[in-house]
C-alpha cells in the first residue's frame, strides 16, 4: 500500500538554500535540499522558488544550464553548466554512459550484500491517454549494502522492524529508476510515498519529527569537459538524513 500524494519538508528560501560544492570557469555544483524542485514543472504550477534560480545567484546572475535532474524529495549534488557548449558536452557524456552517479538511501527490510537490478521500466512520460503499450526501457542500478539495523517496533504485523541503508549507482536514468528499482526487490525507499510502505513512512516521520524521502545524491564522477580531467564531486548528507542514521550506530535506541 502507498500514499498516492508527495509530502516534502518546508524548505527555508532565505537565505539561499542552495550549499555550493564546486565552481570554475565552466562548471557550477551545488547541494539541492529536499523538497526543492529544480526547475518549473506543470505539475507544480504553484511553486515559485526553483534550484535554477538560486543557482543563477550563485553564478553572479548569469544564466546556468541544468546537466541532470534530481526529483523534487531528493536531496544532494546537482550540477549546472555555466555556458552552452559545457552543457552540450555534458548531455553527451551523460547520454553515453560517461557520468558514475553516486546515491545513498535506507530501505526497509535488510537487502542483500550487494547485487544488480537489471529491470526495464515503463517509460512514464509517454502520454497517459496514448491507447498503445507504454515503451519498456532498459534500466539497470548497481547497489551495495552499507549498513543495516533491526529496532523492536511492531510494524505491518512482525514484532520487529528491519533497515538497510544502500549505496546505488545507476547505469541508466529512467524517471523515478532508483525508487521503482528498490520497491521491485521489495525494499522500498523509507519516506517514498509514491512507491513506499506507508506504515514505516509514517513511523519515521512520527519518530524524527518530518517527513522526507531518504535519498541522497552523494557524487559524481565524469571528465572535465574542458581539460579532459577526471573529476568525482561529493556532497554532504542533510542534517535531517543524518539523524535518521542514528539508528544504525551500535547500540542505538528505540
Amino acid at each position: 500500500m502507498s500514499d498516492q500524494t508527495q509530502h516534502f519538508n518546508p524548505v527555508s528560501l532565505s537565505p539561499n538554500p542552495l550549499q555550493l560544492i564546486h565552481r570554475d570557469d565552466h562548471l557550477l555544483a551545488v547541494h539541492k535540499p529536499a523538497g526543492l524542485l529544480v526547475h518549473r514543472s506543470p505539475i507544480d504550477r504553484h511553486e515559485t522558488e526553483f534550484a535554477l534560480q538560486y543557482a543563477r545567484e550563485l553564478n553572479d546572475g548569469e544564466h546556468v544550464y541544468p546537466v541532470h535532474r534530481l526529483d523534487r524529495p531528493t536531496s544532494g549534488l546537482l550540477l549546472f553548466a555555466r555556458d552552452p557548449e559545457t552543457a552540450s558536452a555534458l548531455g553527451q557524456a551523460l547520454m553515453a554512459g560517461d557520468m558514475a552517479k553516486t546515491y545513498v538511501a535506507v530501505v526497509r527490510g535488510w537487502t542483500p550484500e550487494g547485487g544488480v537490478i537489471d529491470a526495464p521500466l515503463r517509460d512514464k512520460s509517454m502520454d497517459k491517454r496514448d491507447t498503445r503499450e507504454q515503451l519498456m526501457r532498459e534500466a539497470v542500478t548497481h547497489f551495495r549494502r552499507m549498513a543495516i539495523t533491526e529496532i523492536a517496533v511492531a510494524i505491518e504485523g512482525y514484532a520487529s522492524s528491519r533497515y538497510s541503508v544502500v549505496e546505488l549507482k545507476p547505469e541508466t536514468g529512467r524517471q523515478h529508476q532508483l525508487r521503482r528499482h528498490l520497491q521491485h526487490i521489495s525494499h522500498p525507499i523509507i519516506g517514498d510515498t509514491n512507491y513506499g510502505r506507508t506504515r514505516h513512512n509514517h513511523y519515521f516521520a512520527q519518530r524524527f519529527g518530518a517527513s522526507r524521502l531518504m535519498l541522497a545524491a552523494t557524487a559524481l564522477s565524469f571528465r572535465h569537459p574542458a581539460t579532459g580531467q577526471a573529476m568525482t564531486l561529493t556532497a554532504p548528507l542533510e542534517p535531517s538524513f543524518q539523524q535518521v542514521l542514528e539508528i544504525f550506530e551500535p547500540g542505538a535506541g528505540v
